[in-house]
């Protein structure tokens, strides 16, 4: 996704996933912002710090549901560098506004639900492990006569890859 100058990163990927009915996991950004507005955890109380100026973006990280999802599922994780090459980051709380472009790397789901766990009385997977499934019944998968198997490092893999 490209997040245009001027406009609030993290209300722009909010937007989209409202937009689309869609859960978006970020995993990464690029960029520069202005006026951030950050939680920082090691403040006292996890006081909110006001950064005026440019930065760089280093690290941002998040995720967005659809509504209704409660408070605290949703938002993003911010680490920036800026001009003196002093590293700031914490929890988006206010303005993250891109000062240039912004790539955000991220991917989305459908139907993506909120859900608190553990899950109690769950019919589905409440039982002892399927018996057909030698990972979840504790053994070892068949090798089929294969030492390495699929040839990508996992001896169940259907198909070997040919040789570089």
């Amino acid at each position: 996704m490209e997040v245009a100058g001027g406009a609030d990163v993290c209300d722009a990927i909010a937007q989209f996933s409202r937009r689309r009915q869609r859960g978006v996991c970020v995993l990464s950004g690029a960029g520069t912002v202005a006026n951030v507005a950050l939680r920082q955890p090691s403040a006292p109380g996890g006081a909110v710090v006001a950064l005026h100026g440019r930065f760089e973006i280093l690290s941002l990280t998040g995720t967005f549901l659809p509504g209704p999802a409660p408070p605290g599922s949703t938002g993003l994780t911010v680490y920036l560098a800026g001009g003196q090459g002093q590293v700031v980051g914490g929890s988006v709380v206010g303005s993250l506004v891109a000062a240039g472009p912004v790539m955000v790397i991220a991917s989305t789901f459908a139907n993506a639900t909120y859900e608190r766990l553990p899950l109690e009385d769950e019919d589905e997977g409440s039982g002892p492990p399927m018996a057909h499934d030698p990972l979840m019944a504790g053994g070892m998968p068949p090798n089929n006569g294969h030492l390495g198997g699929g040839g990508d490092g996992f001896p169940w893999a259907p198909h070997s890859r040919a040789p570089y």
